[in-house]
C-alpha cells in the first residue's frame, strides 16, 4: 500500500468516525459501524488504531493540528502584524470546538466520562498534553515576533488558556447552548492573559 493510499484510508476512517458521531453519538458508534461506513476491513482499521477510544483521541488531536496549521499560515502571512489575526483564528476555533453540538466536544465529554478506564485516561492525558504543548508553541511564536512580552510564562499561561477552553466545553455541554462569549470578547480575554 502506498503512503498516499494509507493516508487516504486513515482520513476516510477519521471522516467516517466524525460523521457517525454526529449522527449517532460516541457511545452508539461502534468499530463495526466504522468498518461498514468505510468499507475497510477490521484489520485495516486496527492497522491504525487499537480501538474506538484511541481513534477518538486522534480525532481530537487532528483538530488541534488543523488549527495549528492555520495559525502557522496566518502568522507567516506578510499581512499579519500583531496578535489580532492569530488570536482571532484561535478564538474562533475555541468557540467552535466548545459548542455542545460540535463533534470534538462530544468526543471530549465522552472520553472524560470514561476516565475510570486506564487506557482512556492515558488517551485524555495525551490529548491534554498535545493541546498544552501546541498552545505553548503559539505563545513562543508570539514572543519571537515581539507581540507577546518576554516575561510571559508560556507554561502557566498555556495551562490557563487550556483550562478555560475545557471549562467552556463543560459549561456549554451542561447548558446545551453555544458559548455566550463572542469571538471579540474571547480575543480580549486572551490578549489580557498574554500581557
Amino acid at each position: 500500500m502506498s503512503s498516499g493510499s494509507a493516508n487516504g484510508s486513515f482520513q476516510s476512517i477519521m471522516d467516517a468516525t466524525e460523521a457517525l458521531i454526529q449522527e449517532k453519538g460516541c457511545r452508539q458508534t461502534t468499530l463495526q459501524d466504522i468498518i461498514q461506513r468505510t468499507g475497510l476491513s477490521k484489520g485495516a482499521i486496527y492497522h491504525y488504531v487499537t480501538g474506538k477510544d484511541e481513534l477518538l483521541g486522534l480525532l481530537l488531536k487532528s483538530r488541534v493540528e488543523q488549527i495549528n496549521a492555520r495559525f502557522t499560515e496566518v502568522v507567516n502571512s506578510p499581512q499579519t502584524s500583531g496578535l489580532d489575526n492569530p488570536l482571532q483564528l484561535i478564538a474562533e476555533g475555541m468557540l467552535r470546538s466548545a459548542s455542545h453540538s460540535n463533534v470534538t466536544n462530544k468526543i471530549f465529554i465522552y472520553l472524560l466520562s470514561q476516565m475510570d478506564n486506564a487506557k482512556v485516561a492515558q488517551i485524555v492525558q495525551e490529548v491534554y498534553g498535545f493541546t498544552l504543548q501546541t498552545c505553548t508553541k503559539w505563545i513562543e511564536v508570539g514572543k519571537q515576533h515581539g507581540v507577546i512580552p518576554a516575561e510571559v510564562d508560556e507554561t502557566k499561561t498555556s495551562e490557563g488558556l487550556v483550562t478555560f477552553l475545557y471549562g467552556m466545553r463543560v459549561q456549554n455541554t451542561i447548558n446545551q447552548e453555544f458559548s455566550r462569549m463572542t469571538v471579540e470578547e474571547l480575543v480580549a480575554f486572551m490578549t489580557r492573559a498574554l500581557r
